[in-house]
């Protein structure tokens, strides 16, 4: 049985690729590539075509990325690379998605312990990875102060335990890495998005980030913040940084969260946080007296209506539906704070 499948892949900053193939016993046959792209000379149409004809329907990305190579030597490719065009297949294949091709969702849940948070985060992406929920968008409401430590951070190099204690701060450590944040609630804007991996097959760590994060930062000109990417995993304005973006891959799914500073009491997050210290006094800063509000300072307005204009953004540009948390998924999060995030063992994971 034969079936006509078709893929696109519009390149950041580049141009459209396509591709039509028929998909027969487990091969490509039929093969069709074109856009809005250069090439020359204008036989390497040809040669691109025929190195995708007979290909497996299996074959990884980076196998046909070369023999897409091979067969583009002698070319020169404008506005698009060999890599693109193997993506253009995966999508054409079901293997890779894009935006449109998800169901997506808007979970609420109300205000959760710090334990909690991690949990569900670990719980839902993994039900997103197995298929057993719909990829997702959830804003986190704090029920408590806490310092949330990277996976592979050293609890006693981040954290200075007597401050945490004395203002009734709750360490916990999530599952992914990147850096400390200090949370009180009110005072931070966090998001985690549940996706199958197969929405950013075949970019890069970096592509990534800034990719899941183009509609927050679609959501924040609405704001009057005109952010970008800034490195690998950081959201800055022109008056600086505000925000951190963190991942972690599971088989099959990709969980990505962001923290956005929306008005921090710096003078508390520099007695609780060791690194803040050090990163300030780099500065020649010796007491913060004051509190880090670049999101309230920039937009004055409320939190809730800066989170409000996020998720306006995000319902619009994917047609997602709002939600609540079912009991299933609220036990399954419980018994992992049981048995891991409210534990001393992981939270000393790395001492």
């Amino acid at each position: 049985m034969s079936e006509r499948v078709h893929g696109e892949r519009k390149v950041r900053g580049g141009k459209l690729v396509v591709v039509d193939a028929t998909v027969s016993a487990g091969r490509l046959i039929d093969v069709v590539l074109s856009g809005d792209f250069f090439l020359e000379p204008d036989e390497a149409l040809g040669w691109l075509t025929a190195a995708l004809e007979g290909q497996s329907a299996d074959a990884s990305l980076d196998e046909l990325t070369a023999s897409l190579d091979d067969a583009a030597l002698e070319a020169d490719l404008v506005g698009f690379g060999t890599r693109d065009v193997a993506l253009a297949v995966l999508r054409a294949l079901g293997r890779a998605t894009t935006w449109d091709d998800l169901e997506l969702e808007i979970v609420r849940t109300g205000p959760l312990e710090p334990a909690m948070q991690m949990a569900l985060d670990e719980v839902i992406a993994r039900q997103v990875a197995e298929g057993r929920r719909a990829p997702n968008l959830r804003f986190w409401d704090w029920a408590s102060s806490a310092v949330v430590i990277g996976s592979y951070q050293s609890l006693a190099n981040e954290v200075d335990a007597a401050a945490a204690e004395r203002h009734g701060i709750e360490v916990v450590r999530r599952i992914s890495g990147g850096g400390a944040m200090f949370i009180e609630p009110g005072n931070t804007i966090t998001y985690s998005l549940a996706v199958p991996d197969t929405l950013v097959a075949g970019m890069t760590f970096q592509e990534s980030y800034a990719f899941l994060d183009e509609w927050v930062l679609r959501g924040l000109r609405t704001v009057g913040i005109e952010a970008a990417y800034s490195g690998l995993n950081d959201i800055a304005s022109p008056v600086g940084k505000i925000a951190g973006a963190a991942q972690k891959r599971v088989p099959g799914g990709v969980l990505h969260h962001v923290t956005m500073a929306y008005d921090i009491d710096a003078d508390k997050m520099l007695e609780v946080l060791r690194i803040g210290r050090e990163k300030m006094s780099d500065k020649g800063t010796r007491s913060a007296s004051k509190r880090v509000d670049p999101i309230r300072s920039q937009t004055g307005l409320t939190r809730e209506k800066v989170i409000e204009a996020l998720l306006s953004e995000f319902e619009e540009s994917f047609a997602a539906t709002y939600v609540g948390l079912d009991q299933a998924t609220i036990d399954e999060a419980a018994a992992l704070v049981a048995t891991k995030h409210g534990t001393r063992e992981w939270r000393s994971r790395v001492p």
